[in-house]
């Protein structure tokens, strides 16, 4: 276990995070989230770290030599807030019950609702092997911090199966993504759906730059520190509407400009001159997962347009296959993003809690399960047994 990611070099610690994966898995074998460059400008701008609720205790498992061959993100929490996976209820109900629920192990990437891997390890015949010897070690950290539950969040099928077969509970909720179905233009996404929401999303992209709004696209040694300094205002607006405090501070902004530009999308909305909205998207190998957005002008539809269409048209240029846009939001299901589940693992050594949070669970499951069932009919794609569909 290390307090922090000082220890350990960026070179071992990302060929763990891009290791393991097999090609043919739907799976992104790099992952932007998990890299040694994010998870290092979280800790070093204070952003992560004991006093906001974030200590760091990673899980390594070396050699005898000392080369790392396995790692797990893992942080001791003081609170559930920042996971974008809900345990309030089971903490409320567990402390009333007289228990401690805090602290908690928490197996993810902080403030990023994004699936990817969480038992990194080496390519190789051991690998397997480390995954095991990973989870072990998280239960023995578990162990000698007194945290009272393991919880492994926004996992990939890899990860969530070997570890729901060492005893863990699955837990699921769902999220919208988009997938591009080899679109060569925005209008060949667009051929694909009924003919009024093709019509309304052409109404919406229209109306957004109606009043002289235009976009760019800033990715590499295009981002400067004044386009950090427009969006963190942008940044700083939305989170302090929606949850009061942001949990990103500007030093963040700067530190991923200068470690992993390359891995950036700024989507900057501009009027008259000035930055008026803007959103950024992180590059993965075959994924554009869309974080954070603000503003500090309204303007109809302008939000879809930066967040969504922006997202999709990059996408579609770059040939990325999907556009995983964050938390939250059935609005993006009239946008043509269509619902996925995505899953967690919680280990609960108490019996009485994991009775009581595996029954909820399994309730649960079957909910998310008929929902995304629903919305999936629900998606503005043409039906093929209808051919009126197609008319204009």
């Amino acid at each position: 276990m290390t307090q922090g990611l000082g220890p350990v070099s960026a070179g071992s610690w990302d060929s763990c995070a891009r290791g393991q994966i097999g090609a043919e898995t739907d799976e992104d074998t790099q992952n932007p989230f998990v890299s040694y460059a994010f998870l290092s400008a979280l800790e070093d701008s204070g952003c992560v770290s004991a006093k906001t609720g974030w200590a760091p205790r990673h899980v390594l498992v070396e050699d005898a030599a000392g080369t790392l061959l396995g790692a797990a993100p893992c942080y001791l929490k003081s609170h559930s807030m920042g996971e974008y996976v809900f345990d309030h209820s089971w903490a409320d109900a567990y402390q009333r019950a007289g228990g401690r629920y805090y602290p908690k192990l928490q197996v993810t990437v902080p403030f990023t609702p994004a699936t990817g891997p969480r038992l990194l390890v080496q390519e190789g015949p051991r690998a397997e092997e480390i995954r095991r010897q990973l989870i072990a070690g998280l239960r023995a950290v578990r162990e000698k911090t007194g945290a009272s539950s393991i919880h492994a969040t926004f996992l990939q099928p890899s990860d969530l199966a070997l570890l729901t077969a060492n005893g863990f509970l699955r837990r699921d909720d769902q999220q919208f993504h988009w997938f591009n179905e080899g679109y060569e233009t925005f209008e060949g996404f667009l051929a694909a759906l009924s003919s009024r929401k093709r019509k309304a999303i052409r109404r919406e992209r229209r109306d957004a730059l109606a009043n002289g709004i235009t976009v760019e696209w800033l990715t590499g040694s295009a981002i400067t520190e004044s386009h950090w300094d427009a969006f963190y205002a942008f940044y700083l607006d939305t989170g302090s509407r929606k949850w009061g405090r942001p949990y990103l501070n500007r030093q963040f902004f700067s530190l991923i400009g200068e470690r992993m530009s390359d891995r950036i999308l700024l989507v900057m909305a501009k009027r008259e001159g000035r930055y008026i909205a803007g959103a950024i998207n992180f590059i993965g190998q075959s994924r554009l997962f869309g974080r954070n957005w603000g503003c500090i002008e309204d303007h109809p539809f302008l939000h879809f347009e930066v967040c969504y269409y922006q997202a999709m048209d990059f996408a579609i240029a770059r040939g990325l296959q999907r556009v995983e846009a964050g938390a939250q939001g059935e609005h993006k299901l009239a946008r043509g993003y269509r619902p996925v589940i995505t899953s967690s693992a919680h280990d609960l050594p108490d019996p009485a809690l994991r009775r009581a949070v595996a029954d909820y669970l399994e309730d649960e499951r079957r909910y998310v399960s008929e929902a995304v069932e629903e919305l999936s009919n629900a998606t503005p794609f043409r039906r093929p047994h209808d051919p009126r569909t197609d008319e204009e």
